[in-house]
């Protein structure tokens, strides 16, 4: 009461006489002069502007539950909060009339102090994913919305507001992320009364929720960070969340290999046979094939849709490659993209009506491929059966789950759009799969980073973070997916020397220092490397086993570097050791580095620090490099905080690793 005296609004001139409270769904009825988090009606624009009145609250096990009602509108609103690592919202709507509702739209709202004055979002593209953008947050909204079908390359549904010029271990912070991996809404608002808040949703195609008397709609929930102490330890809030999904892998991150980018479609049995041979000598632990093992699956033109394998391409089926695969020690993976069909497949030729699409139009191609309705039960049930068969009749460990396609004019069977329910659909396809088969894990890939998000995390051990492997686009792409998963479910691979989506040309240690800090894979020919080149890559891979008990149960530190820079690490839990890397990205202003402050560390511990030397590593021009490179130092974590180390000089993309361990 004291609190709600010393900061209550007084009533202004030119406004209404009371202020209407930013709410979890905050209400129009109610005098709120932002965006309603609610918006529907019923027949002839009826009951539009709801005003409800809290019935009942209870908190259980720590969760708080609110309902409320308008009598009047015919409608309930119950409210689950929960607080631990971070703030977790969902809210439901019921129509409790006899008339149906249709629902345009359901948010949550989150109100944020006027101090939060700066937000960071993120933009991207296909193979450009997580690209932060910072811009001060002085009036009006910025509005990030997605109609694509998935979590969004474009749009990610993530976005941090902070004091002004907060950096990752300074300012106020605070996070919000939807976790949904389809249409999306996020709009961060400040009132003219100088109030800010975050909103975040579904966004909803037209007539594509409507609730019949009785029926509810739950909204995908809302997680949310805070920290005082900048954006790094706010984004630790996310990773423990993930790390408590219940997905969430517990056994070591097996080191992979990736077949696409050494054969792509050209598959052959003894061409697979001498990759699994190479890759089981340099240390690779799974085998993944990757597409063009199905029904008529040569090129991207065809086959989608019929998950059986080729005989034209494996006569005796998969069993000789798999048998191989697992003869020389290492798991078998498959790559697999259920929610599509291609026109030209044996499924769509006996059920053109199963595809996403409405009668009359033209559907628009992607990738030569339609979006299958899943929400149609025949369809559901076909595609479970076929990979429900598929990984019964194989020794299969690893699925790669892939989605190429936006849902352009989809509609269900009904009639009406059909992406929520495809999307529920997608939920229970791979809920029903992990039942049957509890031992074999999923990644999700969207053509690359499409669909990284919570909700996709409590159903996969892994997210395909991008298409590109090109090292410098990466340090960018997986900094930005750092914020939101922690690095063992971060795909990261180390690619060919020419990256296959950039043209661009990098040394072996530069993309090894690169996809060290995830979930380790290699997608390169292996099989045609020169002896020199497989043991500097044996290398790489030894080098990331090495510290994988640190770099997947640890937590991820980001350093502010002048632009030309980008420095990272992991450090224990417990701070008793960490590795850093520091990049240099491109040539910067000065011709020698300034020094890389490490704060987080045990201010009174002393650090004992050396340098990681990777595969082929090369340094920068200059008549000396710093010292510790080759006789280390010993530090304390206060030191280390204010003052740091003097990084090597180097040529542009390329990194070096910092190893501290603690002594005392």
């Amino acid at each position: 009461d004291a609190l709600d005296a010393a900061l209550g609004r007084p009533a202004v001139a030119g406004a209404l006489g009371t202020v209407a409270p930013i709410s979890v769904v905050p209400l129009h009825a109610d005098g709120f002069v932002g965006r309603p988090g609610l918006a529907g009606r019923r027949g002839g624009g009826r009951d539009w502007a709801p005003r409800f009145v809290p019935t009942l609250h209870r908190i259980v096990d720590g969760i708080l539950t609110v309902d409320a009602l308008d009598e009047v509108a015919g409608l309930a609103l119950t409210t689950v909060i929960s607080v631990d690592d971070v703030l977790s919202v969902r809210v439901t709507l019921t129509n409790v009339s006899d008339r149906r509702y249709s629902l345009d739209a359901l948010t949550v709202s989150l109100p944020l102090p006027q101090t939060a004055d700066e937000l960071l979002r993120f933009e991207g593209r296909w193979a450009r994913e997580l690209h932060p953008v910072r811009s001060p947050w002085t009036s009006g909204a910025v509005i990030s919305e997605h109609l694509r079908g998935r979590t969004s390359h474009e749009h990610p549904p993530l976005l941090f507001a902070g004091s002004t010029g907060f950096g990752e271990w300074s300012g106020e912070v605070h996070g919000v992320h939807l976790a949904w991996s389809a249409n999306h809404t996020m709009l961060a608002e400040r009132l003219a009364d100088g109030r800010r808040y975050v909103q975040a949703g579904e966004l909803l195609h037209p007539g594509e929720i409507v609730l019949e008397p009785g029926e509810s709609y739950t909204t995908p929930e809302v997680v949310a960070v805070y920290s005082a102490s900048g954006l790094t330890p706010a984004t630790w809030g996310f990773h423990r969340a993930a790390r408590r999904g219940p997905a969430y892998p517990t056994s070591p991150r097996p080191v992979l290999l990736n077949t696409w980018e050494a054969v792509y479609f050209r598959h052959d049995l003894d061409t697979l046979c001498e990759l699994a041979d190479v890759a089981a000598v340099i240390g690779i632990e799974r085998f993944v094939l990757d597409d063009g093992w199905f029904g008529s699956r040569r090129d991207d033109t065809s086959g989608l849709g019929d998950w059986v394998v080729s005989v034209d391409v494996y006569p005796d089926g998969l069993a000789p490659l798999i048998e191989h695969v697992t003869g020389l020690g290492m798991e078998f993976g498959i790559w697999v993209e259920p929610e599509m069909v291609n026109p030209d497949s044996e499924l769509h030729r006996a059920h053109p009506d199963w595809a996403l699409t409405i009668d009359g139009y033209e559907p628009v191609l992607g990738r030569n491929q339609l979006v299958l309705d899943l929400g149609r039960p025949e369809a559901f049930e076909h595609v479970l059966g076929q990979l429900d068969a598929l990984l019964a009749d194989h020794d299969i460990a690893y699925v790669k789950w892939d989605m190429n396609r936006d849902h352009v004019q989809g509609s269900g069977s009904t009639g009406a759009p059909g992406t929520h329910a495809q999307t529920l659909a997608l939920y229970a396809l791979l809920d029903e799969l992990r039942r049957r088969h509890p031992d074999v894990e999923f990644e999700s890939c969207a053509s690359g980073g499409g669909r990284i998000d919570h909700e996709i995390l409590r159903r996969v051990e892994r997210v395909w973070t991008s298409d590109c492997n090109d090292a410098l686009e990466r340090q960018t792409i997986q900094r930005g997916a750092s914020m939101l998963i922690p690095p063992e479910v971060m795909g990261a691979h180390i690619g060919p020397t020419r990256a296959h989506t950039t043209g661009r040309v990098h040394t072996l240690a530069f993309r090894a220092a690169t996809a060290l800090f995830g979930h380790l894979g290699v997608e390169w020919n292996v099989a045609r490397l020169d002896d020199d080149q497989r043991v500097a890559l044996a290398q790489a891979i030894a080098l990331h086993k090495r510290f994988r008990p640190l770099l997947h149960t640890g937590d991820v530190v980001r350093f502010d570097t002048e632009p030309a820079y980008c420095a990272h690490g992991v450090y224990a839990a417990d701070r008793s050791e960490g590795l850093v890397s520091f990049a240099q990205l491109t040539s910067a202003p000065s011709l020698t580095p300034p020094s890389l402050r490490l704060p987080g560390l045990d201010p009174g511990g002393r650090y004992r620090i050396e340098h990681v030397a990777l595969p082929d590593e090369r340094w920068g021009t200059a008549a000396t490099q710093p010292s510790w490179l080759t006789d280390g130092i010993e530090l304390t974590g206060r030191q280390l905080a204010a003052h740091g180390i003097r990084p090597p000089v180097m040529h542009p993309e390329s990194a070096v690793l910092i190893s501290l361990r603690r002594l005392d």
